[in-house]
């Protein structure tokens, strides 16, 4: 089963304000549940974003929003080097319905499928998730209502999950779903062949293949291809070589993994690689 988070407030406060700047192993990351609302901000750097079904990865941080009851894993699962993000909780309740919160009451909802917010969205309230972590609490929390309200009016996000989630599909889904990513990841550097994971799973092959593209809306294939890439990113940060981060990938063709790479990341794996080494020099 899916474990529930418990939440307690800051002190003299009706939510919770966490700031973690520490080396991705320090967390397990676990894949949990709890009735506050949460809003993360992810300062930098590349890790994976899995909220409900939904399963994506950040390269540059990530700013998301999740629902009361939404299914989350930590943001810091694969990050590279130290970890940075702040972490706001609260309850449904700290956010009356009323006229003036319209706008933030409809944000809200949208938040019960996950929303993923752009680079520039990101970039406009940076300063404003600095600046929180350490004001007093009443300050604190004008703070976080200007914050919902300065999302409320933004329009460059993403719904993560196209069905809002139901805590009877906690068990059955989750287990399944949970027992296909585990697969995966143990297997990556391997051949996968979608037959086994649909054996995995307990469906036939067509079942397979409709019940993981209605969930994460993606096919199985993108789904492990992306995960690949997301892996070679990580290698390729470790300075090793194009073509032996394509065998440790699972890809047996270089070509095929460069024309993978560039779908994924719009641009090479030497090019990738490049950047990410002139960033290191830069600081």
């Amino acid at each position: 089963m899916i474990p529930l988070e418990k939440i307690l407030p800051d002190p003299e406060s009706s939510f919770k304000v966490l700031y973690h700047h520490v080396m991705p192993d320090v967390f397990l990351w676990n894949y949990h549940y709890h009735p506050e609302i949460e809003l993360v901000f992810v300062f930098d750097g590349i890790g994976r974003r899995h909220v409900g079904n939904h399963v994506s990865y950040y390269e540059n941080g990530d700013l998301v929003l999740i629902g009361s009851n939404l299914p989350h894993s930590g943001f810091g699962y694969g990050a590279l080097g130290k970890h940075e993000e702040l972490v706001i909780q609260f309850k449904r309740e700290l956010v009356q319905e009323i006229a003036e919160f319209e706008a933030v009451t409809q944000l809200l909802r949208k938040a019960q499928y996950g929303v993923s917010f752009s680079d520039e969205v990101k970039k406009k309230l940076e300063s404003d998730f600095r600046e929180i972590k350490s004001l007093p609490p009443f300050e604190k929390y004008l703070c976080l209502l200007s914050i919902l309200k300065k999302l409320a009016l933004e329009a460059d996000y993403q719904i993560l999950n196209s069905t809002q989630y139901q805590k009877s599909d906690f068990a059955k889904d989750q287990n399944r779903i949970l027992k296909i990513f585990q697969y995966v990841e143990k297997n990556y550097s391997n051949d996968i062949a979608t037959q086994d994971v649909a054996d995995l799973s307990s469906l036939t092959l067509p079942a397979f293949c409709n019940y993981f593209k209605k969930n994460l809306g993606v096919s199985f294939t993108d789904f492990l291809n992306e995960y690949r890439i997301n892996q070679a990113c990580i290698h390729l940060t470790e300075g090793q070589s194009v073509s032996n981060v394509a065998f440790l990938c699972g890809f047996n063709s270089l070509s095929y993994f460069s024309r993978t790479f560039k779908y994924f990341k719009n641009i090479s794996p030497s090019e990738f690689q490049s950047k990410v080494f002139e960033k290191k020099e830069r600081k």
